[in-house]
């Protein structure tokens, strides 16, 4: 079923096909913020949500996909910015307790990829970096489609995208992973 299906459909309907096409998408994103499998699994959730709540406000001008890249991307920033985040779940916390079940919820959920190591290393890039990093290989995004999920222009995403992998290079060849 694609978007111009959907449009003919009730919400409720809706909803339960945007969940079946793309549940497993936004679960990919969210656990590439949080890097938590439950926590992930439970933003999915008030995503979606959030999702059912604005479907009578959503425009035409994007697919259903794009505003649920959209607004699963923003959601998530919002999260982790959120003071009961630093507080709860300060990256310290999460790195050592998660350290272990982190490679086991990596191959889970991202099973598909083939550098679970590498893809760690993304997951320690800054926000503003990983998240490009993830739309564009990860979720195959094209450049001027991530700089309307994120709100930010063509240039700003190439730029992202260079410094990611200039990051990710130093890495592979011995480095840090650069954080800004």
């Amino acid at each position: 079923m694609h978007d111009k299906h959907l449009k003919e459909e009730s919400n409720q309907d809706i909803l339960i096909s945007l969940m079946e096409m793309y549940g497993d998408m936004v679960l990919r994103v969210a656990f590439t913020y949080v890097k938590e499998r439950q926590l992930a699994e439970d933003l999915s959730q008030e995503i979606f949500l959030k999702c059912y709540k604005s479907l009578d406000t959503f425009q035409n001008g994007s697919t259903y996909k794009t505003w649920l890249y959209r607004i699963t991307v923003n959601y998530c920033k919002d999260y982790v910015r959120s003071r009961y985040f630093r507080h709860v779940f300060p990256q310290s916390l999460i790195k050592k307790e998660s350290g272990l079940v982190e490679d086991s919820v990596v191959s889970g959920i991202l099973k598909k990829e083939e550098n679970a190591v590498l893809f760690n290393r993304v997951l320690n890039l800054s926000v503003k970096l990983r998240e490009v990093i993830i739309l564009y290989y990860y979720e195959e995004l094209s450049i001027s489609e991530i700089a309307n999920v994120l709100s930010v222009k063509s240039s700003t995403v190439k730029t992202r995208l260079y410094r990611a992998r200039e990051s990710l290079r130093k890495y592979i060849e011995g480095g840090d992973v650069i954080e800004k």
